[in-house]
């Protein structure tokens, strides 16, 4: 597969696990977070396929630059950091759609409580009611999100600052195990299945540490314990964390992909 279709299937996966922090904003304001999150699970889908295609190709494109000749290295070096910007755009896109995301996503979910039919739901996405919906819903972020900041998020620094690590370490773990094994050729299949290294690490600290946080936040924020307010300050500063968790990715894939070697040559 070329470069850009690599790139555009990163841009999936990365722009889905984005918009999940405004299904959260819109369970809050229907009052329906069950259903917000089970609807989300279709969009899920959609990554999941982009995230199954995307392993396969670009490890043909690995195995090729193994192949050929000595200086594919840097070339397949050069991709991985082209389908990391691919991650930080899709991040910021997701950003600068998140309003809209949550207003449509919330017409959705009071569509989806009243007729309790998928099919129904994504045959009224089509109709004229539907795109209008689209046109009227359309908004971009406010700048009061960030200069507000510094009222509170109702998040520590600490929480903030692990979560910028663990997009990092979760955004570069696949693409670092890849590259370790055009670093050790014999070992490759080795290094690609170590991946888990570095994505083991990212796990515990989004669903031990970060997701716990949110969540608890968000049933708060649901049970008027915590104002809204509060709630979209806290989303915008794990925004700009993932944002800069996409970016430091850059600067680790390389030491990721030689500690991911070594471990390969160790075991």
């Amino acid at each position: 597969m070329p470069l850009f279709g690599l790139c555009l299937l990163t841009f999936v996966i990365h722009l889905v696990g984005r918009l999940a922090y405004a299904v959260r904003i819109a369970g809050v304001r229907t009052g329906r977070l069950a259903v917000s999150f089970a609807l989300f699970n279709v969009l899920i889908l959609l990554s999941r396929t982009s995230n199954t295609f995307q392993g396969p190709f670009l490890a043909k494109r690995v195995e090729h630059s193994i192949r050929a000749v000595s200086g594919e290295g840097s070339a397949i070096l050069s991709d991985m950091r082209w389908l990391l910007i691919s991650a930080t755009l899709a991040t910021i896109v997701g950003a600068i759609c998140t309003p809209t995301f949550q207003r449509l996503f919330s017409r959705a979910v009071q569509h989806f409580h009243v007729h309790r039919s998928m099919s129904k739901l994504l045959l009224h996405t089509l109709t004229r009611g539907g795109v209008l919906y689209l046109r009227e819903d359309v908004s971009l972020p406010t700048t009061q999100n960030v200069t507000r900041l510094s009222e509170g998020t109702g998040l520590s620094v600490g929480v903030v600052c692990a979560n910028v690590v663990a997009i990092a370490l979760w955004t570069v773990g696949v693409f670092a195990a890849l590259y370790a094994g055009t670093l050790r050729p014999e070992l490759r299949v080795t290094c690609n299945s170590l991946s888990s290294v570095i994505n083991g690490v990212a796990t515990v600290l989004m669903f031990a540490f970060i997701d716990p946080q949110l969540s608890v936040m968000t049933d708060d924020v649901a049970g008027r314990k915590v104002s809204e307010g509060t709630f979209r300050r806290a989303i915008t500063a794990l925004i700009g964390a993932r944002v800069l968790g996409t970016v430091l990715a850059q600067a680790l894939l390389v030491p990721s992909a030689f500690v991911i070697a070594k471990i390969a040559e160790y075991l």
